[in-house]
């Protein structure tokens, strides 16, 4: 008997500096929720980034990618890290850890 159970993998981690991140126009969340982004910066100031930003590569027009990635979710983590770079309380090439997703995958699982 074949085993159909599909293999379940993680993405892992992995760190882009924060100056190659932009927000991506598709961030879906509209509504703020919870604490404010001047209480999640310290909270990162504190603590660290404690979920990944999920990210896909920015393309040129040819398709091939740019070395930059929009964040079409973590917004919030996304603007907290930029008030923190602002604040020049972290340098704007910080390594962010990032979930890279497919340029064209317009998903992302929470």
């Amino acid at each position: 008997m074949a085993n159909t159970t599909k293999k379940i993998t993680l993405a892992t981690a992995r760190d882009i500096p924060f100056d190659k991140l932009s927000l991506s126009q598709a961030n879906v969340r509209r509504i703020k929720a919870g604490i404010s982004v001047e209480e999640l910066a310290e909270s990162i100031a504190r603590r660290g980034l404690i979920q990944s930003l999920h990210v896909r590569p920015l393309l040129d027009e040819a398709g091939a990618e740019t070395g930059r990635y929009e964040v079409p979710a973590g917004g919030r983590r996304f603007r907290a890290l930029e008030l923190l770079v602002r604040q020049k309380r972290l340098p704007k090439t910080a390594p962010v850890p990032c979930i890279v997703s497919e340029a064209s995958s317009p998903n992302f699982n929470s």
